[in-house]
């Protein structure tokens, strides 16, 4: 029985790594820093909505954007109408915004669409100092152009704000999403960014300087574009930081069911990108001596939160059954990593001073745990086709 305890040690010690690195990055975000505001701001932005079928939302929109706290001739909006149905255009134009309207090319891709309209900004003309990116149902901050134009005075290039859930009482999937939500923007973002990492690309309330889109492009169309820019963005040296009073607020499904098909999208476009960068990164951080190059690395070969934590389990349930050949040693060291990825998110809502609920919600994180690793199997292995599927917004 020498060799499967040698093995459940070497198991150990693989699943002890992802570990420490996500306490890692929870004892990163223990310092918050403000943000110091200027006076008269000077950054002049383009704001991009990619839409479609929006109808519903995207006049609610409009309206936060326009109360910015921000000089009105220093920002423009603009929103690509994206294959749509509806009367998303006609909406968008009765509510201010520059709308186009894309019936070519690509359908179902946010990154076809935000390519296209990236192209019809820069054609204008007009000298934007940077570009800011929103989904079509996020309600913007009022001080959010005020905080970015403190970050890129400070000379920063990529600016991830912090996204949140604004339904949470739509129900139990957008409860627990809110929850995580808060959990991830402390420890992915805010943890990454204060240890000098890459926070990660959110999709919605991120800043782009114009000159460096002009550059690269947004070439990225894949089912997780976002997610994907931000791998792209690692390997050519580039770090994103992470800002979060820069706050925008969006909707998440309100159920496990609807939820489904665009988890499945997230899951199946992180893990084609994981594969194309993953080694990528690992090969050109060791070559570099980049600790950010090689976080990313890290972040894509390593298990996530949700394995890490099943696999824990799993094997304390096993030793604890078979604990006359495991023994107290190897049985306590599986249960100590059960004990610490268990206090891992309650720390995070500690840090983030949430309300009860919240508390209450991540409760149900086991069975998340359950549906994303089927999820996630299905991604990883699945040989029928991911396609995108739009999710409903203006219910909750």
């Amino acid at each position: 029985m020498i060799w499967v305890m040698v093995l459940s040690l070497t198991v150990w010690v693989s699943i002890a790594l992802g570990v420490a690195y996500h306490w890692l990055l929870a004892l990163g975000s223990l310092r918050r820093r403000d943000v110091l505001l200027f006076a008269m701001p000077t950054h002049r932005f383009a704001v991009l909505i990619p839409a479609h079928n929006e109808e519903a939302v995207i006049g609610r929109t409009l309206d936060r954007l326009y109360n910015q706290h921000y000089p009105k001739h220093l920002y423009d909006v603009f929103v690509v109408a994206d294959h749509c149905t509806d009367e998303t255009a006609a909406v968008a134009r009765q509510h201010g915004a520059t709308c186009y309207e894309r019936r070519t090319g690509l359908r179902g891709s946010k990154g076809a669409a935000l390519a296209w309209l990236i192209e019809r900004v820069f054609e204008s003309g007009i000298p934007y100092d940077a570009l800011v990116i929103f989904d079509a149902d996020t309600q913007v901050d009022a001080a959010f152009l005020r905080v970015m134009d403190a970050r890129l005075a400070r000379g920063d290039r990529v600016v991830q704000g912090q996204h949140r859930i604004s339904n949470p009482g739509a129900g139990w999937f957008a409860a627990l999403t809110w929850a995580m939500f808060m959990i991830d923007n402390r420890f992915q973002n805010l943890g990454r960014s204060n240890l000098g990492f890459s926070a990660k690309i959110m999709g919605d309330s991120i800043c782009f300087r114009a000159d460096l889109l002009r550059q690269l492009g947004w070439s990225t169309t894949g089912l997780t574009e976002d997610f994907e820019m931000g791998l792209r963005l690692l390997s050519g040296g580039l770090r994103v930081v992470y800002e979060p009073a820069a706050v925008g607020c969006g909707e998440a499904p309100p159920t496990w069911t609807a939820a489904r098909a665009q988890r499945a999208r997230w899951l199946r476009g992180a893990a084609e990108a994981k594969r194309r960068y993953g080694w990528q990164l690992l090969r050109e951080g060791l070559r570099r001596r980049d600790l950010a190059v090689l976080e990313g690395a890290v972040r894509s070969l390593l298990p996530v939160y949700s394995t890490l934590a099943l696999v824990s389990f799993v094997m304390t349930l096993v030793h604890l059954i078979f604990y006359a050949w495991s023994g107290a040693v190897l049985t306590g060291l599986w249960a100590s990593l059960v004990l610490l990825l268990a206090a891992y998110p309650f720390f995070g809502l500690l840090l983030e001073r949430a309300p009860l609920r919240a508390y209450a919600v991540i409760l149900v994180g086991p069975l998340f745990i359950l549906w994303r690793t089927w999820l996630s199997l299905r991604a990883w292995y699945g040989r029928q086709p991911v396609q995108w599927v739009r999710t409903e917004h203006g219910m909750g």
